[in-house]
C-alpha cells in the first residue's frame, strides 16, 4: 500500500468527508428531478456546504493558507500557499441526476502545483500526485497511455456554453479533431477528464474558457503520470488562460496541431 504524504492525507481525507454530504444531496436530486420546482436551488446549496466544509476542513489542517474557490472570494494567506478549490466539478452533471462529478483540490506553492487530489464520489475513485513523486488513482500508480496514433485515440473535451466562449473557435476545433481520431468524448468534469487521462482512459485532452479550480489538480496529475500539459497555443499559463491541451508524449504534438490548424466553424473566409 502506498504511504501518502501528510499533506495529501490532509486533502483526501477532506475529500472524503465532504462527499458523504455530496453523495446523499446527490441522491436528493434524482428524486427532485420529477418536481414542478426542479432541483437548481437545492444544487446551489449542496455546492456552498461542500466548499464551505472544504474551506473549514483544509483551513483547519493549515492555517496559514490561502484559498481560491469557486463560489467565494479569493482569501490571501501567508501569500506563499494557497489551495485551488472546486468543491463539485460537474454541477450541471449533478443537477441533472448525471452520476459524473468530483471534488477537486490543489496545493499551489510560490505559483506552483505541488499538490492534487481529485476524487470520484460515486466510484470511489480516488487520483491523488505530489511534485516528483508521482501520479495514483487509489494505491495504484497511473500512468498515461502508450498510443502513438491518432487514429487509434479518444480524446476528451469540452464544449463551451453560452458566453463562457468563443463557439465558432470550438467547432473548428471539435470538427478538425474528429476528423482523425476514434473518438470524441464529452462528459462535463474537466477534473476528471483530466484524472482519466492520466489513468490511460484517455489520450488526450482539450478546452477553452476553463477557471483555475476546473484544472489546477488535474494538470499536476497528468505531469506526474508521465503526460504533456500545455496551453493550446503552446503557451505555460494554463492557469491564468484556461486553455489547455493535455495528452501523452506522443500524441500532443500532433493533437496541439491539428487544433492550431482549425478554422472557426462560420468564419467567411478571407
Amino acid at each position: 500500500m502506498t504511504m501518502r504524504s501528510p499533506i495529501l492525507n490532509v486533502m483526501v481525507n477532506t475529500a472524503l468527508k465532504v462527499s458523504k454530504g455530496l453523495v446523499r444531496d446527490f441522491g436528493e436530486v434524482e428524486q427532485l428531478q420529477v418536481s414542478l420546482k426542479g432541483p437548481a436551488d437545492f444544487v446551489s446549496s449542496a455546492d456552498l456546504k461542500a466548499e464551505e466544509m472544504l474551506r473549514k476542513e483544509l483551513g483547519k489542517a493549515r492555517p496559514g493558507y490561502g484559498f481560491l474557490m469557486e463560489e467565494s472570494a479569493e482569501t490571501v494567506g501567508d501569500g506563499q500557499h494557497r489551495w485551488i478549490v472546486d468543491p463539485l466539478d460537474g454541477t450541471l452533471n449533478f443537477l441533472h441526476g448525471i452520476p459524473h462529478f468530483a471534488i477537486s483540490v490543489a496545493l499551489e506553492k510560490d505559483g506552483e502545483i505541488v499538490a492534487a487530489m481529485v476524487h470520484d464520489p460515486i466510484r470511489h475513485e480516488t487520483f491523488t500526485a505530489e511534485k516528483g513523486k508521482g501520479a495514483y488513482m487509489n494505491d495504484r500508480r497511473l500512468r498515461v497511455s502508450a498510443r502513438k496514433h491518432m487514429n487509434e485515440a479518444v480524446i476528451a473535451t469540452g464544449i463551451p456554453f453560452k458566453a463562457h466562449a468563443d463557439h465558432p473557435q470550438y467547432l473548428g476545433q471539435l470538427a478538425a479533431v474528429m476528423a482523425e481520431v476514434a473518438g470524441v468524448r464529452r462528459f462535463g468534469s474537466a477534473a476528471l477528464d483530466l484524472a482519466w487521462l492520466a489513468a490511460g482512459r484517455y489520450d488526450g485532452f482539450w478546452e477553452i474558457g476553463l477557471s483555475p479550480w476546473d484544472i489546477a489538480a488535474g494538470l499536476l496529475l497528468v505531469r506526474e503520470a508521465g503526460g504533456f500539459v500545455s496551453e493550446i497555443n503552446g503557451g505555460h499559463k494554463m492557469i491564468e488562460s484556461g486553455s489547455v491541451l493535455a495528452a501523452n508524449a506522443h500524441l500532443h504534438l500532433p493533437l496541439g496541431e491539428l487544433l492550431k490548424r482549425s478554422k472557426p466553424v462560420g468564419q467567411p473566409e478571407n
